[in-house]
């Protein structure tokens, strides 16, 4: 008589000789981990630690450019306007930095970011200056609300300064990548210190040409500070448009005080998290495993720890990711979002300390943290 093994046997039968396959070859490789070995043949494997490998460095301005990456096949892709945390080695020593993604579909599956170097910039200067093709990267998910709502307004604001155009040119490139782009009416407000810094100056303006935009210029050394009062002039419709708008926090708070104002919504997209006008004195930041440092009360402790030679675990650096998160041991901090005070102290608190995110914690006083 003839037998056939059922399929949930089949499958137990392949499971069990998986197992015995992969102890094989954890002993062929010991003292090393088999996912070390695998991650030198194939790091963008499915079920590995997230990483990606770049493939292209790609010079913007002077001080700026496109880094193109190919993501682990584990990635999810994302939608236009949203950021990905990246992790690089820089001296040895791993740090995470937060980026706009700055494409749409691309037909080669990768993903683009584009860095301006900021002057002490450990990352941003190595990612502008130093980093090269075929260096592997640490990556996480893409995250963010700053994306275009569906179905799009008939008419459409995207104000943007400096760096700021970074999550915007991955909305327009993925609005016109299409076969027939939406016909929405898009107005950019584009402002730059100078022309020659301007990121992405000759797309937009390309963009303008074809008439899929309405492009307004404006460079601090020719036109001087951009003053929202003067919106109305620039873009007469203005009460008519959903607004985006993406840059430094002195011209977001500018705008959200303006669209206020005049009952108009606004969405907007900061690098930095928007802080008190007023803080306290600060104190020191004690290190379970290293130096004391000074801080005054306006300075996160991650930003202060960082001057100080302290290597810090950070992510967004924006109070999202929680990836800079430390135990407070003993001591106060104060969030410098809303000015709320966190104190632990020692046997009322916790054996563990009181978590805390340290890129919008200033120090309150002297304080110890568990790192």
């Amino acid at each position: 008589m003839t037998s056939f093994a059922t399929p949930r046997a089949a499958s137990s039968g392949r499971s069990r000789l998986g197992d015995r396959l992969r102890r094989v070859a954890e002993a062929a490789v010991t003292p090393l981990e088999l996912d070390d070995v695998l991650d030198v043949f194939s790091p963008l494997r499915r079920g590995a630690e997230l990483r990606g490998k770049v493939v292209a460095v790609v010079p913007e301005t002077a001080e700026s450019a496109t880094v193109v990456i190919k993501p682990g096949r584990d990635w999810a892709g994302h939608v236009p306007g949203q950021y990905v945390r990246i992790g690089v080695d820089v001296d040895g020593v791993r740090l995470w930095r937060t980026y706009s993604l700055t494409h749409g579909p691309r037909p080669d599956r990768c993903i683009s970011l584009t860095v301006k170097a900021i002057p002490g910039g450990v990352v941003s200067g190595h990612l502008v200056h130093r980093l090269r093709v075929g260096e592997m990267v640490q990556l996480a998910q893409a995250e963010g609300e700053f994306t275009l709502p569906q179905p799009l307004p008939g008419k459409l604001l995207l104000v943007t300064a400096g760096s700021g155009i970074t999550p915007v040119i991955g909305m327009l490139r993925n609005l016109f990548s299409r076969r027939v782009p939406a016909p929405t009416d898009i107005v950019l407000v584009h402002v730059n210190v100078t022309e020659d810094s301007a990121i992405f100056r000759d797309e937009l303006r390309g963009f303008a040409a074809d008439g899929l935009i309405t492009l307004v210029e404006r460079y601090d050394d020719r036109d001087g500070l951009l003053d929202v009062a003067d919106l109305p002039t620039l873009v007469p419709d203005l009460d008519e448009r959903l607004a985006y708008a993406c840059g430094p926090a002195g011209l977001l708070d500018a705008l959200e005080a303006h669209h206020a104002e005049r009952g108009l919504a606004l969405t907007t997209e900061r690098f930095r998290p928007t802080v008190l006008g007023e803080v306290g004195e600060g104190g020191t930041v004690a290190f379970a495993s290293g130096p004391t440092v000074e801080a005054d009360g306006a300075t996160p402790i991650l930003d202060a720890a960082e001057q100080a030679g302290v290597l810090m675990p950070s992510g967004c650096r924006m109070g999202i990711c929680m990836g800079c998160v430390l135990p407070l041991t003993e001591g106060a901090v104060r969030d410098l979002r809303n000015g709320a005070v966190t104190v632990a102290v020692p046997g009322e608190t916790g054996p563990g300390g009181v978590p805390i995110q340290t890129c919008i914690s200033a120090a309150a006083g002297a304080c110890h943290l568990d790192h």
